[in-house]
């Protein structure tokens, strides 16, 4: 199967053609048509050409889940322009290294975020205009008929950032084919229909949402129902109130609510949900949702990450084997190579590449980062930084990450750019981040620092002054001082020996010392 080619406005002017009175946006209860979004988004797209946006530039967005979140992205798609979703605990260095890396001359953000920006505003030389959301109603035009721009599959739509597993985040151009594909893939793959709504908690500033739920409605004419944040409490409400057949979360969510309290809503939403798509989601999580919940156990097998999706996908029939991340079919080769890129034989252990096999589905590379996008791209495929391995039947098995990286609630976390930020602290000789191992499947934030001197700060004091600097996300939740890091001969300290250490007698522990984290 070859997945159509497309643009993200060309999808929804068929939408809009096909199903103009269906709810296409639902934000817990207020609901948007195919054709009131069409045309609220003409009308923003008219608002920002009068503030100057063109095509080919890049417009920042820092909002919560919203409509406005999703109005503005296709907006400035609709131009020619490029959007570029901020996440939204940014603040510091974080947000301004972001903001100025894209060259976004304007930004859209939520009232209550703008006050991160005074202190750095000079960080980002090419910000010109900073719109609040009190002010959005004055880009709202007076035309609502569709801009009159020509776009081509393989402009860039987006510039999605990766979270800087080795480094600073680099931006993946993703085009308009590439998110559109994601939405075909669901379509195909999933069998989305007319009739499915599709319930998401995740941020719209990462591709699983914009793709995977958005796209998968726009493509499928059915309806992307959105709330902002996740919540073990309001989950059955809100599946029941919006009659969702599909959801798209976390497998770490997944795991929680199958862990939580039977409760009534949960028991008349029995047999729903005809769909899960979470990432891990094991066949042991599926069966408890299947006997708690009357929700097929069919577990997710994947694998993938911002520059190229929907690298595997795993077939209904047969059964993809445990443990395993599916394999590569429809969309893109997959060979598992050594350090010198040679392809090692099946079972054996080495790094995961891949290659599209049509044009224009995956990442066109990394924005103003051609050495980044030619070392990835080295001969001829692309190198993920992820060790795996392959069975004989063209299964894939992820085994660990081959980058210095953690990852915490779905994020990726950058051990450098935490590192630079706990220097930059007077009491702080030197810093080591690093994961510590979860029970609900992922990365825990440790950091293992020497002071100066003994006494100078203690770990509470610290961690209050990381959550002032830090997206809360990246706020540690174990903290160790020691006289010195382990190190080898050569001084690079030893993280992987901190790694297996783990959490010792001497760790300071954030939540059994009851800090309380802001979420924001």
């Amino acid at each position: 199967m070859k997945p159509p080619v497309d643009t993200i406005p060309g999808v929804l002017a068929r939408a809009v053609a096909a199903v103009p009175d269906k709810v296409f946006l639902d934000f817990e209860g207020k609901t948007l048509t195919y054709r009131a979004f069409d045309v609220l988004s003409n009308r923003y797209a008219h608002g920002l050409a009068a503030m100057g946006v063109r095509a080919g530039r890049p417009v920042a967005l820092m909002l919560d889940n919203s409509a406005e979140a999703i109005l503005f992205w296709f907006a400035a798609n609709k131009l020619g322009a490029i959007s570029v979703p901020v996440n939204t605990a940014f603040k510091g260095s974080f947000l301004s290294g972001q903001i100025a890396d894209c060259g976004a001359e304007i930004l859209l953000i939520e009232d209550d975020y703008a006050d991160r920006l005074p202190e750095i505003r000079a960080d980002m030389p090419a910000l010109r205009q900073v719109v609040t959301r009190g002010e959005f109603a004055r880009l709202l035009s007076d035309r609502d008929t569709a801009p009159e721009a020509t776009i081509d599959p393989s402009e860039t739509a987006l510039i999605v950032y990766t979270s800087g597993t080795t480094g600073p985040s680099k931006g993946c151009m993703i085009c308009h084919n590439h998110v559109c594909t994601m939405g075909w893939y669901s379509f195909f793959s999933r069998g989305v229909r007319e009739d499915d709504v599709l319930w998401t908690c995740l941020p719209l500033f990462h591709m699983s949402a914009l793709g995977m739920t958005v796209l998968s409605a726009l493509v499928a004419h059915a309806t992307a129902s959105i709330v902002p944040r996740f919540s073990v409490s309001r989950f059955w409400p809100e599946i029941e109130r919006s009659g969702a057949t599909e959801v798209n979360m976390l497998g770490s969510l997944a795991q929680l609510i199958a862990q939580a309290p039977d409760s009534a809503e949960a028991r008349r939403c029995s047999g729903q949900l005809r769909r899960i798509v979470a990432a891990p989601y094991p066949a042991a999580l599926a069966r408890i949702w299947e006997d708690r919940f009357g929700i097929p156990a069919k577990p997710t097998s994947g694998y993938g990450m911002t520059e190229c999706v929907i690298a595997t996908q795993a077939p209904d029939d047969p059964p993809a084997p445990p443990g395993s991340c599916g394999r590569s079919g429809l969309f893109f080769d997959i060979m598992i190579v050594d350090d010198h890129d040679r392809e090692l034989p099946c079972g054996e252990v080495g790094e995961i590449v891949c290659r599209p096999l049509h044009p224009h589905i995956m990442f066109k590379g990394y924005w103003n980062k051609p050495e980044a996008t030619v070392a990835a791209w080295r001969n001829l495929w692309f190198h993920t930084g992820d060790l795996g391995r392959m069975d004989e039947r063209g299964y894939l098995y992820f085994v660990d990450r081959k980058k210095d990286y953690l990852r915490r609630r779905g994020e990726n976390i950058s051990s450098l750019e935490l590192e630079a930020v706990f220097r930059t602290h007077p009491a702080i000789r030197d810093v080591a981040v690093h994961a510590v191992f979860s029970p609900l499947g992922e990365d825990e934030v440790k950091i293992t620092a020497e002071l100066k001197e003994p006494g100078l700060i203690d770990e509470e004091t610290l961690c209050r002054w990381s959550a002032a600097r830090l997206p809360y996300f990246a706020v540690p939740l174990y903290i160790e001082f020691r006289e010195e890091l382990p190190r080898t001969p050569t001084g690079k300290v030893q993280k992987g020996l901190l790694r297996d250490e783990g959490r010792t007698a001497t760790t300071w522990c954030r939540e059994d010392a009851g800090f309380v984290l802001e979420k924001r």
